[in-house]
C-alpha cells in the first residue's frame, strides 16, 4: 500500500498548496451525518468557510480512501484486528465471524459500502453498545494522514498501551476533522455462547423504570429497545447474551415472552441499520441522557441502551430539545433532516462547552493548521 499512501500524500500537499479544502471519502454511507457544509454542492456553506478562513478557497477536493483496503493482521487468539481504513466493514465482520468473534460495539453500516475507517470516524454504535461499550473503548491504534503529508502513528496492537497520549480514542467520532485515517487496530470480542430475546408489553414510563432497575442486577442483557406500537401501549424488547446457565437464570427473573431466533435477528439488525418504519421519518433527533431519565415527551420515541439513548422522530427547535437533553444530563444531535432544511445556528451537534471547545481548537491547530480537512463537518465554524 506504499504507493497508495504516496498518492494520498501528494493529493493532500497539492490541496494545501492550491488552498483547497479536503473532503474525505470512504464508502459514502454516512454522508447524511454531520453539518451540511461538507456537501460540496452547498455553495453557501462553503462560502461561509471561505469567509472565516481567508487563506482557504471555497473549492474542495475529494480524498478517496477506497483503495486502502484489506486486513493487515488478525490473530484470533490475541483478540486484535488491524486493517486499512478503506476495508469494507462487512469484510471485517465476516472475517471475525469465521473465528466466532465480533465487534462488540455493534456498528451500523447504513449500506454495503461502509468501511472500517468510516465506522471509527463517525463513532456510531448499535444496540450492542449497551453491554459492549462505545467505539472508542475498542480502538487500540491508528495511523493518521495529516495536512503536512505525514502519516502519524498512535497506539498499537496491544490492549495495555500506555505510551504517550491516547490520541487513537480522540480520533473516534472526530469526523475526519484532524486528518484522514489510513490504518486502524481494533480490539474484538468472542461471540456470545447463546442469545435470546424477550418481549414485554409496557408503556414508556414502565419500560424505562424496569430497564433502570435491571441495571443493578447481574443480568446478561446485551441490548434493549422500546417503541410505541398500535393496539398496545408499547413494546420493550430485551436481548440476553452469554452462557446458557446465565440466560436461564435471567429469563426466570425477568419474565417476558421469548421471541423466535429468526424474528429477533431481523429486528436487531433492522434497529441497528435504521430500516424499521420508525426511522422513515424525515427528521430524526438523537438524545443521550443519564440512566433513569423519565420519558421526555418530545414526540414519537424509540429508546435504546436501557433508556440511555432516545431517538425522537419530530421536527423540534434545536434550543428547546437541547435544553431538555442538558436537563437530563446529556446532549442532543440532529441526526438527520431533509437537505433543503437549514441547519441549527450552532450546527447539528450539541455545542461544546467553552473549555472543551478551546481544547479542540488547539488540537485542530496542531494537526490541521490550514483547516483543510472536512471543515465544519463536526463543529460549526471549525
Amino acid at each position: 500500500m506504499d504507493h497508495v499512501i504516496a498518492q494520498l500524500r501528494e493529493q493532500v500537499l497539492d490541496a494545501a498548496q492550491q488552498k483547497h479544502t479536503i473532503l474525505i471519502e470512504g464508502g459514502g454511507t454516512k454522508k447524511f451525518y454531520g453539518n451540511h457544509a461538507l456537501n460540496s454542492t452547498d455553495k453557501a456553506a462553503l462560502n461561509t468557510i471561505d469567509s472565516r478562513v481567508p487563506h482557504i478557497t471555497s473549492t474542495s477536493v475529494a480524498l478517496k480512501l477506497s483503495a486502502l483496503r484489506g486486513i493487515i493482521n488478525y490473530q484470533p487468539t490475541e483478540l486484535v484486528l488491524t486493517a486499512w481504513a478503506g476495508t469494507p466493514l462487512q469484510e471485517v465482520i465476516d472475517t471475525l465471524a469465521a473465528s466466532q468473534q465480533i465487534l462488540a460495539f455493534d456498528p451500523p453500516a447504513f449500506g454495503a459500502q461502509a468501511t472500517l475507517g468510516g465506522c471509527v470516524a463517525a463513532g456510531l454504535a448499535g444496540p450492542g453498545r449497551y453491554s459492549g461499550g462505545p467505539v472508542k473503548d475498542y480502538v487500540l491504534g491508528t495511523h493518521l494522514l495529516t495536512a503536512s503529508g505525514n502519516v502519524l502513528k498512535f497506539g498499537g496492537e496491544v490492549m495495555k498501551n500506555v505510551a504517550g497520549y491516547d490520541v487513537s480514542r480522540l480520533l473516534v467520532g472526530s469526523m475526519g476533522m484532524f486528518g484522514a485515517l489510513t490504518q486502524i487496530s481494533v480490539k474484538v470480542a468472542p461471540k456470545p455462547q447463546e442469545v435470546c430475546t424477550l418481549e414485554f408489553d409496557l408503556d414508556e414510563a414502565r419500560a424505562l423504570a424496569l430497564c433502570h432497575s435491571w441495571r443493578a442486577q447481574p443480568l446478561s442483557i446485551s441490548a434493549t429497545a422500546w417503541q410505541a406500537r398500535e393496539g398496545a401501549s408499547g413494546c420493550l424488547r430485551v436481548r440476553l447474551a452469554g452462557a446458557g446457565a446465565a440466560l436461564k437464570t435471567a429469563r426466570q427473573k425477568m419474565g417476558g415472552q421469548a421471541v423466535s431466533e429468526a424474528q429477533a435477528l431481523e429486528y436487531w439488525a433492522a434497529l441497528r441499520e435504521q430500516t424499521l418504519s420508525f426511522f422513515a421519518a424525515p427528521t430524526l433527533w438523537r438524545l443521550a441522557v443519564a440512566p433513569g431519565t423519565p420519558a421526555l415527551n418530545l414526540g414519537p420515541t424509540l429508546s435504546e441502551w436501557g433508556g440511555g439513548q432516545r431517538w425522537v422522530a419530530a421536527e423540534l427547535q434545536a434550543t428547546a430539545v437541547r435544553r431538555v437533553a442538558e436537563h437530563a444530563g446529556g446532549h442532543a444531535t440532529l441526526f438527520r433532516q431533509p437537505l433543503e432544511h437549514s441547519m441549527p445556528e450552532q450546527g447539528v451537534f450539541h455545542p461544546l462547552a467553552s473549555g472543551v471547545l478551546n481544547v479542540v481548537k488547539r488540537l485542530k491547530q496542531e494537526f490541521d493548521p490550514l483547516g483543510l480537512f472536512n471543515p465544519d463537518r463536526l463543529i460549526h465554524g471549525l
